[in-house]
């Protein structure tokens, strides 16, 4: 139109040459990020930090750089796998996110708060752009590959995620309960609407190995997730069993000493994707 003023964020024509708006946020100008994965799950409880962590240990253990932003506001747990408790530091550029042990770099909220215990009692909106500051505001130095642990559901944050940062994957972690297909369907629906790439499944807490016969015990009934990963056309990349080491190795800061040759098959869908 003759009268078009070039600013399509303020008009309501049905024009032919227009563009939606870009809302990707601008990485920090002292950052270096290759490629953006994010670990996502339709509830709460499923292991997806659990999950998360793993895949950044097996990253690195590849020889990667690895970067892990915990996109969990209100419940984040990011430091406590990496027994990390503070920031490097900051200056005029930006702040330097936590190191662990093997070099895999981490920013979180409990980072910055005096006591990891106090609540984050914000509404959507703030805590939706304190994930985008996770991004925009922290110096991630040479980051071959970061994982966003990011919260369950559909809401403000995963949502702010998806347009703000440059996703390249998406992987669904889930359970094999009966309300699988419901959650999962609601998880991929959300990735293909903002054409962000689902590389697959992860179904954790898929068995319980009996420790004196080898049996595999499916402790919350048979898997649904193969009919659902048909449904959608995605493959099952990693089935994950109960395991109280791995769990006692999060809760003690010890991620990095954990066997994670269950998730090979994530790690080569992630260096597979563009």
């Amino acid at each position: 139109m003759s009268s078009c003023s070039g600013n399509c964020s303020s008009c309501s024509s049905d024009c032919g040459d227009r563009k939606a708006e870009s809302l990707l946020a601008a990485l920090n100008p002292h950052s270096t990020v290759k490629k953006v994965i994010a670990v996502v799950s339709g509830k709460g409880g499923v292991g997806k930090s659990t999950v998360t962590s793993m895949l950044a240990v097996a990253m690195a253990r590849n020889g990667k750089r690895v970067g892990v932003l915990d996109a969990d506001i209100t419940g984040p747990s990011a430091p406590t796998a990496f027994g990390v408790t503070e920031c490097q530091g900051a200056t005029e550029e930006g702040l330097y996110p936590a190191m662990t042990r093997s070099g895999i770099q981490v920013m979180s909220i409990n980072l910055l708060l005096d006591n990891p215990a106090d609540p984050v009692v914000w509404r959507g909106p703030v805590i939706a752009g304190a994930v985008k500051q996770f991004w925009t505001d922290v110096i991630w130095e040479d980051v071959d590959y970061m994982f966003v642990d990011m919260p369950p559901g559909t809401g403000d944050v995963p949502l702010t995620v998806f347009q703000s940062l440059p996703i390249d994957g998406v992987v669904i972690v889930t359970t094999p309960q009966d309300l699988v297909s419901m959650i999962v369907s609601k998880a991929v629906k959300m990735a293909n609407m903002m054409h962000i790439p689902v590389l697959g499944f992860v179904e954790n807490y898929s068995y319980l190995k009996c420790p004196d016969c080898g049996k595999k015990i499916e402790v919350f009934g048979p898997s649904h997730l193969d009919e659902v990963a048909a449904q959608f056309g995605l493959p099952v990349l990693a089935r994950l069993p109960i395991d109280p080491s791995v769990a006692q190795a999060y809760d003690n800061g010890l991620m990095e000493t954990v066997y994670t040759n269950d998730v090979e098959g994530v790690i080569e869908a992630i260096e597979k994707a563009e």
